[in-house]
């Protein structure tokens, strides 16, 4: 492998890597499927916005298309469960393996540290309540904040009453984990010896160091090129932790420092990383796809300057409320800001806005990819609702 790499290289490397370096499976997608993409990925970011579908379901939309999301739902709270929700790169869907490398997150969370300021009374001076409530899971089963009665703090925690965020430390903390989800997704908790198989809990706790060296390994397998930047990134690893641990990695080979044209910072190339000669295919990205999540590797490799607009006041949002990026040959070409109109059938696309340099085939094949997704979301008819520089000529092109 060359020493200094160009920006079109470090792009397919990173394509490939991500799983979109090959073509969408032609047979019915089955558990097999969805298992080598997550192996691939590592992760599944859960977002609370469900104004398309779901965050964790979109990844594997893009990278296998049309797929049952029940399949998912049985892998990640089904019997036998496949996967477990922790914090990773935010909330996610992770595989077993990974389990014994998140412990010292969850012993750190323990301990009040490297948790969000709002929860660190609870492994404080108000540790107890807490742990009442983790005997009462214990004693009666799995339980939600919704079914816990309680006297709600002054104004809580980012909205959250006492009891909620007291079973986010314990579930932060490892005492508790998902059971399953109801309702409007809302978690149910349980102990991890009643969810998880007892062979995962059994695994032997590595020291931190094996642990973040482990993570990164991953990070650098599933990003293909990355800077330490986005190596930490990707697990939500500090400094101190991750860049001693890069260092070793370099020695033993695993990471090969190379330069890319035009990046600037280091990069760091996984020994199994492959350039693909092209990459070909379309695919509709979702804002928290982890090919995508992290916005200054986004520009880096796509040249677009990307943002997530909810939070944006309507008036000042320059692409739409839930915009995804729409991938062609290789490239970010478009993007649309979707809605998913269940009631009346509808994919309302809001927004369509073409990037520079977009080649005329663009339209047509993003409206082949969003055909797809109305199939794939059980919607009868794509309608163009909005603007943006390829609206009209999408517009023609829609289902009458």
């Amino acid at each position: 492998m060359k020493d200094t790499l160009s920006a079109a290289e470090a792009r397919r490397i990173a394509l490939g890597a991500q799983g979109f370096g090959k073509a969408r499976p032609r047979a019915a997608i089955g558990p097999a499927h969805l298992a080598r993409t997550i192996a691939r990925v590592q992760l599944h970011q859960i977002d609370s916005v469900n104004v398309l579908a779901r965050a964790h379901y979109l990844p594997l939309f893009s990278r296998l298309g049309v797929y049952p999301r029940d399949l998912l739902d049985k892998l990640a709270w089904g019997k036998p469960r496949h996967l477990f929700e922790y914090w990773a790169h935010e909330a996610s869907l992770l595989p077993f393996e990974l389990h014994p490398l998140l412990r010292w997150r969850m012993a750190r969370a323990e301990r009040g540290e490297t948790i969000w300021g709002g929860l660190r009374r609870w492994a404080g001076e108000q540790r107890g309540e807490a742990e009442a409530l983790l005997a009462r899971i214990a004693a009666e089963g799995p339980l939600a904040a919704s079914d816990i009665a309680e006297t709600r703090g002054e104004g809580g925690w980012w909205g959250w009453s006492d009891t909620k965020s007291a079973l986010e430390w314990l579930f932060w903390a490892g005492r508790i984990t998902t059971a399953t989800r109801r309702g409007s997704f809302e978690r149910v908790y349980d102990l991890p010896e009643r969810v998880l198989p007892a062979a995962v809990l059994a695994q032997p706790t590595p020291d931190d160091a094996d642990a973040h060296r482990a993570l990164l390994a991953r990070a650098g397998a599933a990003l293909g090129i990355a800077t330490a930047g986005d190596l930490r990134d990707y697990f939500r690893q500090k400094p101190d932790d991750a860049h001693p641990r890069i260092a070793e990695l370099v020695e033993a080979g695993t990471l090969v420092p190379v330069r890319v044209r035009g990046w600037g910072p280091q990069a760091y190339l996984h020994k199994d990383a492959s350039v693909p000669r092209r990459v070909t295919g379309q695919a509709l990205l979702a804002p928290f796809d982890p090919l995508i999540w992290e916005r200054s590797r986004a520009e880096r490799l796509f040249g677009i300057r990307y943002r997530i607009e909810i939070y944006t006041p309507a008036e000042k949002r320059v692409h739409g409320y839930y915009v995804l990026p729409f991938l062609l040959d290789g490239r970010i070409v478009a993007r649309v800001d979707l809605k998913a109109d269940r009631k009346a059938g509808r994919l309302l696309v809001q927004g369509a806005h073409g990037e520079p340099g977009a080649p005329d085939e663009a339209v047509p094949r993003l409206k082949e990819e969003l055909d797809l997704m109305a199939q794939w979301l059980e919607l009868d008819v794509v309608e163009v609702a909005g603007g943006g520089s390829m609206a009209q000529a999408l517009n023609e092109l829609a289902t009458p």
